[in-house]
């Protein structure tokens, strides 16, 4: 937005008597007064909040924008019941959500064929030509978009008003997450009335992350010690499935819209494109209409030479007739239309030296070789490092490519040789899918064969213990090379630590990356358990930690001790055992020292517990130091708490679907969840018309008022707990 001129001490002077203007007229305003003003402001920014983000052609300043944005705010503050629900102060983040309820597609969300080459795309165009007959055109007008490498959205407007958004999915249903999308800039909270909106408009297109703002993001997360994200595509999903929405308001997320589910007809997809324009929603500006598939492989081919010039990422084209008659016509195929199709791009190929290999430690011990690079540009993006994934493919299963000059590369029987990594070989990368980088085989240079090899240390390179290998019989080329010393190799420990305190196991609230790589290295934390041994006094002594924080740390680390079971099994990183994985052991065995003692046969008797997991729980707690560790947690307070064993299918709650909402008296929402699993029983996290209960506590939010809509019985804690009379805890 424009910027202001004159001196500095004049314009701050200047600046500071109107906003003292501003604040006398807007709190004098009454009620009646109000209603038309905080109308006037929310239609006036939104129109400038279009200009800027989506036509990139502002009319007023930043201050003035945020000075009307916060005479809005005051005015919504003082007349609370006048906010609506389209305001832009909804943008900067409200409340988090309790979970992702599922989102009903009312038309699907179908995906869409591939093609791979020109020729692939003359066949798409032959296939719509025998389709239409004799009522095919002499050259089929498509239009050509680009394929937005993001998150697929589908918007929902009900009088003109932004109703829900929600995920793709799987394209019947998806997750409802309108409370972040409405922190998109570039998300119409309402439509403009000069498009002429339908009463109910459903429009479809992608979520994705402006690459500058994206590399900017980065940058200050890095400054400020924090892990930056490693892809546009994966960040803006993760970004927009938060519960919290505030982090989506704070980073340069775009939605682009490229079609409509329900509400809008038009003769062409180009007037369609044109009507979502009116209405307020970004279009892409690179769309091209052509006539006939000779101009589209043109189209593809001059967009494919300008992709990483684009402001975002793509990762090829997408190919649609574009008049609706004939779209009509063609119909659809199971799950995709007959009249589109989605051009890939081939991944960007290039070729560098490799300088040397690191291995890196995970949190299960596990040894992956990472290649060190010179730093070279592929998709887009400058390379430095590639995963080898492991020794496999980094010693014996790396394709050779000739050199100018050089026979062909097949051995005595003509099949193609293979080689591993060697000291200063000029390797081949491409992004897998443009996001990965990925190392996909070795030049066979003259000389190549006298430089030394590559090969898997024999010794772990953080701790100096024994390496050893996890053969697969099943998938031979799947070789493990594993550390073994869990608790006393650096590497481990911090990722173990960090496992544990996370929010799905022991939750510990205020204990990051950071903070927890400051006690492991000054000798604070050798294992789990010496969290629960850790003074306010300690902590406040390290770096970025007040006596406030360490206090709150303390307090978290201690109200950690009664996690549920489920949480405390899948905190201590048992390979293999996920989330889902330990919950079935804790609802089929009841308690940690049944775990502890579980032979074969009855691990193998959970259900979802196979073969590898089995060996992976017995071979955990038959090792010495994790019992220890155990051992330790146990003499610290962690409770490990019992739980029923799975109820038998004649149990109170087996089959039934029940909700939680509110603060119950005495149970926790985890040991509610808990004791209902036990019994047999679903937790749900939305009501709907096949929850059985809804469990309603202290502050119970809209769940509750949903199960009085759909006549679902409400219980209290004492309902609950008669509901669970008939499950019998272990003794």
């Amino acid at each position: 937005m424009a910027e202001q001129d004159g001196a500095p001490a004049e314009r701050e002077v200047a600046e500071a008597v109107d906003l003292a203007a501003r604040r006398v007229a807007w709190e004098a305003l009454g009620p009646e007064a109000a209603v038309a003003r905080i109308a006037t402001l929310i239609d006036d920014l939104h129109h400038h909040n279009h200009l800027y983000h989506v036509l990139g052609s502002p009319e007023i300043s930043d201050r003035e924008y945020d000075l009307r944005f916060r005479e809005l705010e005051a005015l919504e503050l003082r007349f609370p019941h006048l906010r609506r629900p389209d305001s832009p102060t909804s943008r900067v983040g409200g409340p988090a959500v309790e979970s992702l309820p599922p989102f009903v597609h009312r038309v699907p969300m179908l995906s869409l064929a591939n093609a791979f080459g020109a020729d692939e795309l003359r066949d798409f165009d032959a296939r719509c030509r025998r389709f239409l007959g004799e009522d095919a055109p002499a050259r089929i007008p498509y239009m050509v978009e680009p394929k937005l490498d993001g998150l697929a959205m589908e918007l929902v407007y009900q009088d003109g008003r932004l109703h829900a958004a929600g995920t793709r999915g799987d394209g019947q249903v998806g997750e409802e997450v309108t409370h972040t999308v409405r922190t998109i800039r570039t998300v119409p909270l309402a439509l403009d009335p000069a498009g002429d909106p339908p009463p109910w408009l459903s429009v479809r297109g992608e979520v994705l992350f402006e690459l500058d703002g994206f590399l900017e993001m980065n940058r200050r997360r890095e400054e400020a010690g924090e892990k930056p994200f490693e892809n546009p595509r994966n960040s803006a999903a993760g970004t927009v499935r938060q519960l919290d929405p505030v982090p989506a308001s704070q980073r340069p997320l775009l939605f682009i819209a490229h079609s409509a589910g329900e509400g809008l007809q038009a003769p062409s997809h180009g007037a369609l494109l044109d009507r979502l324009a009116r209405l307020g929603f970004q279009v892409n500006p690179h769309n091209r209409r052509c006539e006939g598939i000779e101009a589209v492989i043109e189209a593809i081919a001059e967009l494919g030479r300008r992709r990483h010039d684009l402001p975002y990422e793509i990762d090829g084209a997408v190919v649609k007739v574009d008049d609706r008659a004939l779209q009509d016509a063609l119909g659809f195929v199971t799950r995709s239309p007959r009249w589109a199709v989605a051009y890939k791009y081939p991944p960007d190929q290039v070729a560098t030296r490799l300088q040397g290999v690191l291995y890196s430690v995970g949190r299960t011990g596990a040894v992956t070789p990472v290649a060190q690079l010179e730093p070279v540009r592929v998709g887009g993006v400058t390379v430095r490092n590639a995963t080898l994934h492991n020794e496999h493919q980094m010693a014996r299963e790396l394709a050779l490519f000739a050199a100018p000059g050089l026979p062909p590369l097949v051995d005595a029987e003509g099949r193609e040789r293979r080689t591993g990594l060697r000291h200063g070989d000029l390797v081949v990368l491409q992004r897998a899918g443009d996001v990965i980088p990925q190392v996909l085989g070795v030049v066979d240079e003259p000389a190549r064969q006298e430089r030394p090899a590559h090969a898997y240390p024999g010794t772990c390179p953080v701790c100096g213990d024994t390496l050893h290998r996890e053969e697969n019989p099943r998938e031979p080329e799947k070789v493990t090379i594993r550390c073994g010393n869990r608790l006393g190799c650096r590497a481990q420990l911090e990722a173990a630590v960090k496992h544990f305190a996370g929010r799905r196991a022991m939750d510990i609230e205020g204990l990051g990356e950071k903070l927890i790589e400051q006690l492991v290295r000054q000798g604070l934390v050798q294992g789990p358990a010496d969290l629960y041994g850790l003074s306010a006094a300690q902590l406040a002594g390290l770096e970025r930690m007040g006596e406030k924080s360490a206090a709150n740390l303390v307090a978290a680390i201690e109200a950690s001790k009664a996690r549920p079971l489920e949480r405390a099994i899948f905190a201590l990183g048992i390979p293999l055992v996920g989330e889902a994985t330990a919950r079935d052991l804790a609802l089929h065995l009841g308690s940690l020292e049944a775990l502890q003692e579980a032979e074969l046969d009855r691990l193998l008797a959970v259900e979802g517990v196979g073969p590898e997991v089995a060996a992976q729980v017995r071979g955990f707690f038959q090792d010495a130091r994790n019992r220890g560790e155990l051992d330790r947690l146990v003499a610290a307070g962690v409770q490990f708490p019992r739980v029923a064993p799975r109820a038998p299918a004649g149990a109170a709650l087996a089959g039934k679907t029940l909700v939680l909402t509110g603060t119950l008296p005495t149970m926790s929402r985890d040991d509610a969840k808990a004791r209902i699993l036990a019994a047999g029983g679903k937790v749900a996290g939305s009501v709907s018309k096949k929850t059985d209960y809804v469990v309603a506590g202290e502050a119970a939010g809209s769940k509750l008022d949903r199960a009085l809509e759909l006549g679902v019985p409400v219980l209290d804690e004492a309902g609950l707990l008669a509901l669970l009379s008939d499950s019998q805890e272990v003794p």
